[in-house]
C-alpha cells in the first residue's frame, strides 16, 4: 500500500523503459580483455581548436545613455508617487477612524451623564 512505484518513461519506439537504472552487483569480477597487438597507429586525433565566439559589448550611445537615466528616474518616480499616495490614504484612514471612535466616545459619555 505505502510501496512507491517506479514511474516509466514512454520512448518513441513504443519501448518502456524505467527511468531508475537498477544497481549493478558487486560480486561479479569484472571481465578485462587483453590488447591485441596490430601495426596500426592508435594515437587520438588531434582536437580542433575551437573558434573564440565573442559576445558582443553592450554600447551606449551617449542619446541611449540620456535614455536609460530618463527611464530609471521616471521609474523612481512613479514608485515613489505611488508609495507616498499609499501612505496618505492610511493616514487619512487613520485620522478619520480616529475621529470616530472620539465622537462614539462623545455620544456613549453624554448618555452615562445624563440618567
Amino acid at each position: 500500500m505505502f510501496r512507491p512505484r517506479v514511474p516509466v518513461n514512454p520512448l518513441p519506439t513504443g519501448l518502456v523503459a524505467p527511468l531508475v537504472q537498477p544497481a549493478t552487483s558487486t560480486d561479479v569480477e569484472p571481465h578485462v580483455t587483453q590488447p591485441v597487438a596490430c601495426h596500426h597507429d592508435h594515437t587520438p586525433a588531434p582536437v580542433p581548436a575551437t573558434p573564440r565566439v565573442q559576445v558582443p559589448a553592450v554600447r551606449l550611445t551617449p542619446t541611449g545613455l540620456v535614455a536609460v537615466v530618463a527611464g530609471g528616474a521616471g521609474l523612481v518616480l512613479v514608485v515613489g508617487a505611488v508609495l507616498v499616495s499609499m501612505l496618505l490614504a492610511l493616514a487619512i484612514s487613520a485620522a478619520s477612524v480616529a475621529v470616530c471612535a472620539v465622537v462614539l466616545r462623545s455620544l456613549l459619555n453624554g448618555q452615562h451623564n445624563r440618567r
